[in-house]
């Protein structure tokens, strides 16, 4: 691994999709959906839904990369020509060899597309080939099937819920649900299963 995962601020790129490195001027890129899909962050622990909320949103994730905390990426589909959401590397455990990925969304238009796919190929190809980290974490809202259900197609394996673990941005706890993927199941069949899938 790199002695310092954050002196590089990576863009990730294929035929499908950009992932660059989130910036405060991206509030207009992302300004529809916060308008007119609110719905997008109803099992999300933070809300963009709205102007305000999407601005904090962006300045909160800008401010996490410029303190070495998280990467975060706007995802712009190339097929589109159009931006079509958000995503994240956080809890990034350098000495531990891990790292969580989340805070995912997309504009409805670009949901069940393969999209996220190729989102997924890209940051799991950089996690595991680049950082050579050991351990990729995603958590969701229990109840957040679609996202549950997206996450195992791509690999990942479920853990366990933790209960009563987190306030949601409408008030009340939520359950989550932990997955991974590990960097021996990555090379041993998820990474190419996941590129079956895309061709």
């Amino acid at each position: 691994m790199v002695t310092d995962i954050f002196q590089q601020h990576p863009v990730l790129e294929n035929e499908r999709v950009l992932l660059r490195p989130i910036e405060e001027n991206d509030v207009d890129n992302l300004l529809p959906f916060s308008q007119h899909e609110p719905e997008i962050w109803k099992f999300g622990l933070v809300t963009a839904a709205g102007e305000e909320n999407l601005r904090h949103y962006i300045r909160t994730a800008v401010k996490n990369l410029d303190d070495k905390k998280e990467y975060p990426f706007i995802v712009f589909d190339k097929q589109a020509n159009r931006y079509a959401g958000s995503t994240r590397f956080y809890d990034i455990q350098q000495h531990w060899l891990t790292t969580q990925l989340g805070y995912t969304w997309y504009g409805k238009d670009f949901q069940r597309t393969g999209l996220n796919r190729h989102c997924k190929l890209l940051l799991l190809t950089y996690v595991f080939e680049e950082w050579r980290l050991e351990r990729l974490e995603f958590r969701a809202d229990a109840n957040n099937a679609k996202s549950i259900a997206a996450m195992k197609a791509i690999g990942c394996v479920e853990e366990g819920i933790l209960r009563n673990h987190m306030p949601t941005a409408q008030g009340g706890r939520r359950d989550s649900i932990v997955l991974s993927i590990l960097k021996t199941e990555w090379f041993g069949g998820v990474k190419e299963k996941l590129l079956k899938k895309i061709r």
